[in-house]
């Protein structure tokens, strides 16, 4: 892979590995995965630095009811309280500037539009069936329940429809949707280099 460019983005359905492949990646191609730190960084960029991290996650995933009508996030006014406003746009100004250090991925965070206008950037959906997000809800997510689960994507779904005004999970959105059911993680994680260098070598 030509790391000199390429950034990735990951969004996921939750149980289905998407940090955890995420990580993988990371490892793999020497670079480093942003995730949580970007919500820190955001912070930092507004001048927050007296709320913890749960206080800040609860700022930045604030949306309002579902039967208020989508307000694209650069024409927002009194439609949406600024806290939340204002770190969602910081987080994507971070994203970008991130991006224009190097090659790293970003986990979640609307990654995939915060870079829509930008080049060298490759954007996936990682999805899995109900059975194996199920499996993985009692083995790695503490017991949750699928429901458990869908609660949590349907959470993820809003935050990045209002903001974004595009469906999160619609393939067309992405580059590459990759179902983890299918194999291992790490065989995944390969695949996905592979079909990134081929799609490098046929830009070059």
């Amino acid at each position: 892979m030509n790391e000199n460019k390429m950034v990735i983005t990951v969004s996921r359905q939750y149980g289905a590995g998407g940090r955890e492949l995420a990580g993988i990646l990371a490892e793999k191609l020497g670079v480093k995965l942003y995730d949580r730190q970007l919500v820190h960084l955001a912070a930092a960029k507004l001048g927050i630095n007296d709320l913890s991290e749960k206080e800040l996650l609860e700022m930045e995933n604030a949306v309002k009811p579902l039967s208020m009508s989508f307000v694209p996030f650069h024409s927002f006014g009194t439609h949406m309280g600024p806290s939340s406003q204002e770190m969602f746009m910081s987080e994507s100004a971070v994203i970008r500037k991130i991006a224009k250090d190097g090659p790293c991925i970003f986990l979640g965070r609307c990654a995939d539009y915060a870079l829509r206008n930008t080049d060298n950037h490759f954007d996936i959906f990682v999805c899995a069936d109900d059975t194996y997000r199920e499996m993985r809800g009692k083995d790695v997510y503490d017991g949750k329940s699928l429901k458990e689960l869908d609660r949590e994507d349907k959470k993820r779904a809003r935050y990045y429809n209002y903001y974004t005004g595009q469906e999160w999970g619609d393939g067309a959105n992405y580059d590459l949707v990759i179902n983890t059911a299918k194999a291992p993680l790490p065989r995944i994680a390969d695949a996905i280099i592979a079909y990134i260098d081929a799609i490098q070598a046929k830009k070059d």
